[in-house]
């Protein structure tokens, strides 16, 4: 095992169980944590997501996590990898409960407004491809027809389209991973992506 200290976050929302076996198998060491000691001493941090927008930062906040994932975030600059609603939460703020995120990227959450609903249902769920919009660390070795799982009814919206790194197609394009200074986040989830899965964990955790 290698000794880096990746501290997966544990804030009462996401498939913390997969990440972690999924970093195990690719040689790392990694705990799941709630504690903000355990936030102030990662080297790397993972921010998981699934469920709604609002309970997540209300859970954040009660857990007392949002003050130390600030300082380690914006002060440290400390690579942080947002997994689904995980990346969500980095941005302004969300139409699902209408409140506000970390604002650490222009981002807002939106609900996908798909014109077809018949054919597109929401929430999007299964394998997509990306398009790859950047040149970025974060894509090393991933192809363009390579497919992600995906299981959602919100995306993000960016500001500043140079946070894009990847767009996916639901009906319509949307963000599907993004790339700001030290912040990263992916709309899929690499724990159930098989092994192009596991290399976005593997491109996360050898990123400098």
């Amino acid at each position: 095992m290698q000794n880096e200290k990746i501290v997966i976050i544990d804030y009462g929302m996401g498939n913390l169980r997969s990440i972690q076996k999924s970093i195990l198998r690719l040689g790392y060491e990694t705990i799941i944590s709630s504690q903000p000691l355990d936030i102030l001493t990662a080297e790397k941090l993972i921010l998981p997501g699934v469920g709604h927008f609002a309970n997540g930062m209300k859970n954040l906040a009660g857990r007392g996590l949002i003050a130390p994932l600030n300082e380690m975030v914006l002060e440290k600059k400390i690579q942080i990898l947002g997994i689904c609603l995980g990346m969500q939460l980095f941005g302004e703020k969300s139409e699902e409960g209408n409140t506000q995120g970390l604002n650490w990227i222009k981002a807002d959450t939106v609900r996908f407004n798909v014109k077809d609903k018949k054919k597109f249902k929401v929430p999007h769920m299964g394998w997509n491809s990306l398009s790859h919009k950047s040149v970025n660390p974060l894509l090393n070795n991933i192809n363009e027809n390579d497919l992600f799982y995906f299981v959602h009814s919100y995306h993000i919206v960016c500001k500043n389209k140079a946070d894009i790194i990847c767009s996916t197609t639901y009906n319509y394009e949307f963000t599907s991973a993004i790339s700001f200074n030290n912040i990263n986040g992916v709309q899929f989830h690499p724990e159930k992506s098989h092994k192009q899965g596991l290399q976005i964990l593997k491109n996360f955790i050898e990123l400098l």
